[in-house]
């Protein structure tokens, strides 16, 4: 094996632990994550994924954001952040945020594909990368829906990774996968609790 997929195997691990700290609202989630993203943040570059690579520099900065809120206690002592769902509004303000977020990327990863990476593949890569945005700012605000964008970004990514040649990482995705479905219906449960 090449140091490319030795880094690949240690983001994976890193990754996987990183969603199953999410799942059960572990503090962890951060510090495992932070090592997973550095690491995408090189090999999606390397790989002409620029959108890819944006959305894990991204996650790097909102995980020392998410790390920070998830802390966060009021003057009892108490969490201030709680497992919810999104209100009508908030679902708004997801989608008109995913929505900008894909114009950008789409566009900019057009103008990548034209000047220097022709093996870009801006429609797939935008809608992962957008997705991903959208996902990592709402797990910061612990919201059920986060999870549902998880759900878009591995769809997306399983194939995207693997014909650019990186089926660690297209099997990883698989795993975020199925990770990312049980993290909806835990979270889902503990939200119904909360509200209760």
């Amino acid at each position: 094996m090449h140091l490319h997929q030795w880094l690949e195997l240690v983001a994976i691990a890193f990754g996987i632990l990183s969603v199953w700290f999410s799942k059960k609202e572990n503090i962890w989630v951060y510090p495992t994550g932070l090592v997973n993203t550095i690491v995408y943040v090189y090999l999606s570059f390397d790989a002409d994924l620029f959108g890819e690579a944006l959305a894990n520099f991204y996650y790097t900065i909102m995980s020392f954001y998410g790390w920070y809120n998830w802390l966060r206690k009021d003057q009892y002592r108490k969490r201030v952040v709680t497992i919810t769902f999104s209100n009508r509004q908030q679902w708004m303000q997801q989608l008109l945020f995913f929505l900008v977020a894909y114009g950008v990327l789409f566009g900019s990863l057009i103008t990548v594909k034209e000047a220097f990476a022709p093996g870009a593949i801006p429609w797939a890569d935008a809608l992962a990368t957008a997705s991903a945005f959208t996902a990592m700012w709402l797990m910061t605000q612990k919201k059920v829906e986060g999870w549902i964008w998880w759900i878009i970004t591995n769809i997306v990514s399983i194939p995207l990774y693997y014909v650019k040649d990186l089926q660690f990482t297209s099997g990883y995705y698989f795993i975020l996968l199925v990770l990312a479905v049980a993290g909806w219906v835990e979270w889902g449960s503990r939200a119904k609790q909360n509200a209760a």
